[in-house]
């Protein structure tokens, strides 16, 4: 399988109030098609290190490689164009600009990108609503969507760029179990049959131990 994201060695501090040493010698790789869940008690790491693997905190020792590529030492504009190029986000909540259509808020990240044309992201952004089973919401305000519905409407969002890698902080922690199923089936499906690779951290057993690997974390180790 080809790796599409590695660490070597991820140390991080925090400096305030005291020195506290929260990442220590973490060294992951995920290959492509791989959906794997980070778990752990609250305050393990989970969610800094997700940052730090997403490139969003540059503020650490050893080095994280992207398709091969190192994002040590690159700067933040650098780092920006990377993420949105190659990064798909779903959070826990879902972050939807609630007066624009389903529609007009998948297309955001494209038209930020600027590669294709604004006719080519619509009927892109209508494709991917399609696929999630929501092409019949897809000019409907965001704020008219129940919850479960917004959600998938981020995953569809997460994917308009076709991102080499989607992150997922605690993408079902807002859900019913209904929901989170389906948020479950259309993550393993995205990365079984579309070769997508997908980390996400969870409190969610279940959602893990139906992954394809975990990485269980407690006091800022990997164990």
């Amino acid at each position: 399988m080809k790796s599409i994201l590695k660490t070597q060695l991820v140390n991080k501090f925090f400096h305030d109030p005291n020195e506290f040493h929260v990442l220590k010698d973490i060294s992951i790789e995920v290959d492509k098609g791989e959906l794997v869940t980070l778990v752990g008690k609250s305050g393990c790491g989970k969610s800094t290190l997700l940052y730090i693997l997403s490139t969003m905190d540059r503020d650490y020792k050893g080095d994280l490689y992207l398709d091969n590529e190192l994002m040590t030492h690159k700067s933040i504009d650098e780092l920006a164009a990377i993420r949105n190029e190659k990064i798909g986000f779903v959070f826990q909540f879902h972050y939807l600009l609630q007066e624009f259509s389903c529609l007009k808020n998948v297309m955001i990240p494209a038209l930020r990108l600027g590669k294709l044309s604004p006719q080519e992201i619509e009927a892109k952004a209508y494709e991917r609503l399609k696929t999630l089973g929501l092409a019949d919401q897809a000019l409907k305000n965001a704020s008219k969507l129940s919850g479960g519905q917004q959600q998938r409407v981020a995953i569809a969002r997460a994917l308009i760029n076709d991102p080499l890698i989607i992150m997922g902080d605690e993408p079902t922690g807002n859900l019913d179990s209904k929901n989170t199923a389906i948020v479950f089936e259309i993550f393993k499906d995205l990365a079984h049959n579309a070769g997508q690779t997908i980390i996400a951290v969870t409190h969610d057993e279940d959602f893990a131990q139906k992954s394809d690997r975990i990485i269980e974390m407690k006091d800022g180790m990997i164990i």
